[in-house]
């Protein structure tokens, strides 16, 4: 079963605290967009650097959303992009699609 993004980080961080988990979810909700598309213009242009910054900020939301093994690919994702290899793409879209999904269902 692929690995499905989930409230239990923001749920332990908030700590009953509706008033920041609403904030977080909305500061969240509001940056993911933005992020994904540098991401994706960064990739289309073949700028190795900016593609790696935009995956560095990603990776966070990932870990925020508990995708564990999402973070993990994007911290590998991110290194190899430095090296110039973009062979993880395709799962790194994946992630970025599962939360995307996510994110819509989250108030």
């Amino acid at each position: 079963m692929t690995e499905q993004p989930n409230r239990s980080y923001i749920d332990a961080l908030c700590r009953g605290d509706k008033v920041f988990e609403e904030k977080l979810i909305k500061v969240i909700k509001l940056e993911f967009p933005d992020e994904v598309k540098v991401y994706h213009e960064a990739f289309n242009e073949k700028k190795q650097t900016k593609t790696a910054e935009a995956v560095h900020k990603l990776k966070h939301k990932i870990s925020i959303l508990g995708l564990e093994n999402g973070y993990q690919t994007a911290v590998k994702y991110e290194d190899e992009i430095r090296e110039g290899n973009y062979d993880l793409h395709k799962e790194f879209e994946a992630i970025l699609n599962s939360m995307s999904t996510y994110l819509k269902t989250l108030e």
